[in-house]
């Protein structure tokens, strides 16, 4: 599945494998994970929520524009979502090209997609309390 919406762990090799082909000599990643620090404060975990079946159309919406966009061959796009630890995954993107530059500029492209238009909501749990984030702000919740 090369779009993929889960509560599991999930594996850059595994994405790759999809990918590949004799065609390709670029796979360009994007691996996103959960960090201990945002805004100054200290994080604790992430909770992804998720509505999934629109999340996932979404992301295969962005998947096929990247496709009619750029000059790839193909692209993978994995979200996780509920409680994620400090350094557990959170998104993974791979884009595959024939050259690297358009690879890099689809993967680029599709990861500021995603942030601004699937439907999954972050929600930072600290020391200080819980903070929905939007972009750069946080939301005491």
């Amino acid at each position: 599945m090369k779009v993929r919406l889960t509560r599991e762990k999930f594996s850059v090799d595994d994405a790759i494998s999809l990918l590949r082909v004799p065609e390709s000599g670029a796979y360009v990643v994007f691996l996103g994970q959960v960090r201990n620090e945002n805004l100054g404060r200290k994080v604790e975990k992430l909770i992804y929520e998720a509505y999934p079946e629109m999340a996932e159309a979404e992301m295969e919406r962005i998947r096929k524009e990247a496709l009619e966009k750029f000059p790839i061959l193909d692209m993978v796009i994995w979200h996780r979502y509920g409680e994620l630890e400090v350094g557990e995954d959170t998104i993974l993107i791979v884009a595959s090209a024939k050259h690297r530059k358009e690879a890099f500029r689809a993967c680029e492209w599709a990861i500021d997609e995603v942030k601004h238009r699937v439907p999954i909501w972050k929600k930072e749990v600290t020391p200080e309390g819980t903070f929905w984030l939007e972009g750069e702000r946080a939301v005491k919740g």
